[in-house]
């Protein structure tokens, strides 16, 4: 075989190039565009949203402690004023062992003790 029908070096990467180019420019834009769009449609849990989600069950769950409390103590909640039903779930939102009232849970727990 004579040099003139061996490929050069250059000719052989050309070639081994062009046939994996389309598998490298597509993992490139998969890695680039992969995140962004499973971001953007909601296919990923930020720690944010999570603690928000965390936050809000715990809330609710204060909330289902304080309205059992309340009407422990007073069984006619629906029959309160608005401002009554805030005041008896600002008295019971407090948790066990806790002195500090969550105003998100007063909210839920008045909402609770109106239905």
């Amino acid at each position: 075989m004579s040099s003139s029908q061996t490929p050069s070096l250059g000719a052989r990467a050309a070639s081994k190039w062009a046939e994996v180019k389309p598998v490298v420019f597509g993992a490139v834009i998969g890695l680039i565009a992969g995140p962004i769009l499973s971001g953007y449609l909601g296919f990923q849990v930020r720690s944010s949203s999570a603690q928000a989600a965390a936050h809000s069950a715990m809330v609710e769950m204060q909330a289902d402690i304080c309205s059992f409390r309340a009407h422990r103590d007073t069984p006619a909640t629906t029959a309160l004023g608005w401002q009554a039903q805030n005041d008896l779930a600002r008295s019971h939102a407090a948790m066990p062992g806790s002195e500090v009232v969550d105003p998100e849970v007063v909210y839920a727990c008045a909402g609770k003790l109106a239905r």
